[in-house]
């Protein structure tokens, strides 16, 4: 992975005018390659700065995040797959409210694309999922981008505190109300 990075690095500053879409697609392909989405971002800021490296890690990810779409729906084992994952870190019975979606994209180790199948599962169509997918991608993008050397660079004891902050971010946007159906509520168990 570290090898690929660095070549990739080489080849999106030597590229010239292109160095912006070849930086997008390295977005939508870091995935194949493990790479994760803050060494991305904090790349897009070395090579383009905070606001050109955000406007391109931004379409960059929302590509990616259209991409999935495309995919969830060809290879349902992959659903499949993030289904259980989803299931065992949400527990099933959470609403995510878009607040809290943002903060789990700003999480480095939760994995980007549980949040895009909650997305899918959450939304209608595709243009409703592509502009929520676009909001998403916004706080993370300049986030990783203006500061991803900080967190990068910050101690373990500055990671622990940084991940309890937006843990605490997390609990405070979650919806207040839950709903129970009819038969949840008054059903029995059978022996």
């Amino acid at each position: 992975m570290e090898g690929f990075l660095e070549r990739s690095f080489l080849f999106i500053e030597q590229s010239g005018w292109l160095a912006p879409f070849f930086f997008i697609f390295l977005h939508v392909f870091r995935q194949i390659f493990f790479i994760p989405v803050l060494l991305v971002c904090l790349l897009g800021g070395y090579l383009f700065g905070t606001i050109y490296g955000s406007i391109y890690s931004i379409i960059g990810l929302t590509a990616v995040s259209m991409v999935f779409y495309g995919l969830i729906h060809i290879l349902p084992s992959m659903r499949e797959k993030l289904t259980k994952l989803k299931k065992r870190i949400l527990k099933g019975k959470h609403q995510l409210t878009i607040p809290q979606m943002v903060i789990m994209r700003l999480m480095p180790f939760v994995h980007f694309h549980l949040v895009s199948l909650y997305l899918i599962e959450s939304t209608k169509n595709f243009k409703t999922y592509s502009k929520y997918s676009f909001l998403v991608s916004i706080p993370p993008a300049v986030i990783y981008t203006a500061s991803g050397d900080m967190i990068h660079e910050l101690p373990l004891a500055g990671t622990i505190i940084f991940t309890l902050f937006l843990a605490v971010l997390f609990l405070f946007f979650r919806k207040k109300r839950t709903s129970i159906s009819w038969d949840d509520f008054f059903s029995t168990k059978r022996t």
